[in-house]
């Protein structure tokens, strides 16, 4: 069995989407899969619809279990989701395993000592990680095969990159322990300059250690997570569906090849010539930020910022100005229809920046919770570079936007 932890402490990276969703590709593809939540949080049981009331035991009894020698079975916790797709949950309580545990010798090994046990019953185990470096994450690494590490293609997610090196780091050094260690870019909107140069600068300094596969920004990953589903399920036909597809696949047809320990150091090593790009590309942003604040003049200059700024798509605050800009090339006019503005989008028109296809607008609003949808030539929308959404009363999705 190979044993798959996903883990990165920047929370928001997408860990639970890719645990979840890999999962269900690897059994989709005819692999025994067990998933394991080790996130207190217990997110993949609300990503698989599995009522949150009716978990009696989880994971943490299993594992306090293992610690005192009582003798839970992990098979009295599992719930069958697929065919080949069983789910260990969690609960709040894992929150308490650490103390729980305090003074008992090898609690980093209770996981790994109950996957051993199942190691002929499965093919994968897939590991969904908390955000955070403690008991949790170090018993996940101790049982893990293969780490996966899910990376935003954005600057700050690179310093969660370096985080899970050290953390690795000092794995190998206390036990002694290989593990196999992969990148997965993910969340990956390919229209974003910022986006397309960042993974260029990861696939340069990791080459092989990177995934092949991309996981693309898809909002019907969220959404499929809102109805308690794997994309293989909501969406067959979706691009988040084909991606985690391949995620499998490649996966699979690569075996159990372990890393030697030395590529921990390795990629530590390199780490600081891609958060020293990434820096480049993040004072660039800040330049464009500070010249919106500034007061306008109708420059040359300025018109550059405000082209480089269009480069960043979504919205945004800056001061107390709310910033939306979107890429419709195609569309003949872009308007914005929200609670903010009693959801009439001739109020709130966006303006077509040259003939790049970016729309931008700016407006102001007080503190507060509102939501919107992007309303492209009389066709209603949600906005696809805000991830930030809630369900309408019209079986589809607003967007949503917190105002500080």
């Amino acid at each position: 069995m190979r044993t798959i932890a996903i883990v990165n402490q920047k929370g928001g990276c997408g860990k639970t989407t890719v645990s979840i969703n890999l999962a269900s590709a690897l059994a989709k593809v005819g692999q025994r899969t067990l998933l394991v939540d080790m996130d207190p949080q217990s997110h993949c049981a609300v990503g698989l619809a599995v009522p949150e009331e009716q978990i009696e035991q989880s994971i943490y009894d299993v594992l306090v279990s293992q610690s005192r020698n009582d003798g839970l079975k992990m098979t009295e916790i599992l719930w069958q989701i697929s065919d080949k797709l069983e789910l260990a949950p969690a609960s709040i309580d894992l929150s308490a395993f650490e103390q729980q545990t305090a003074g008992i010798a090898d609690r980093e090994c209770c996981l790994k000592n109950v996957l051993d046990e199942y190691k002929d019953e499965y093919d994968y185990a897939i590991i969904d990680c908390p955000p955070a470096v403690g008991l949790l994450t170090f018993n996940a690494l101790r049982a893990a095969t293969d780490v996966i590490v899910p990376v935003e293609t954005g600057y700050f997610a690179l310093h969660g990159l370096s985080k899970q090196l050290e953390t690795l780091s000092v794995l190998c050094e206390r036990v002694n322990h290989d593990i196999n260690v992969r990148v997965l870019a993910s969340m990956y909107d390919i229209r974003t300059k910022m986006a397309r140069e960042i993974l260029a600068e990861l696939r340069n300094h990791f080459a092989d250690k990177m995934f092949k596969t991309t996981i693309n920004f898809n909002t019907k990953l969220k959404e499929a997570s809102s109805f308690g589903q794997p994309i293989n399920e909501y969406d067959p036909a979706s691009k988040g569906r084909i991606d985690f597809r391949t995620l499998a696949e490649e996966i699979v047809s690569a075996g159990a090849t372990q890393q030697r320990r030395e590529l921990v150091n390795s990629l530590a090593d390199q780490l600081e010539a891609i958060s020293s790009s990434a820096d480049e590309l993040l004072q660039a942003t800040k330049t464009a930020v500070r010249a919106k604040q500034a007061p306008k003049t109708e420059t040359r200059e300025q018109t550059t910022i405000d082209s480089k700024l269009s480069e960043y798509y979504g919205v945004s605050q800056i001061n107390d100005a709310i910033v939306f800009v979107t890429l419709y090339p195609r569309a003949s006019s872009v308007q914005i229809a929200g609670d903010f503005n009693n959801w009439q989008p001739e109020n709130t028109v966006m303006e077509r920046v040259g003939e790049s296809g970016v729309w931008q607008t700016k407006i102001n609003l007080p503190t507060g919770r509102y939501r919107y949808r992007l309303v492209v030539d009389s066709q209603w929308q949600q906005d696809p570079y805000n991830e930030l959404t809630e369900p309408n009363p019209f079986g589809g999705f607003n967007s949503v936007l917190e105002v500080k």
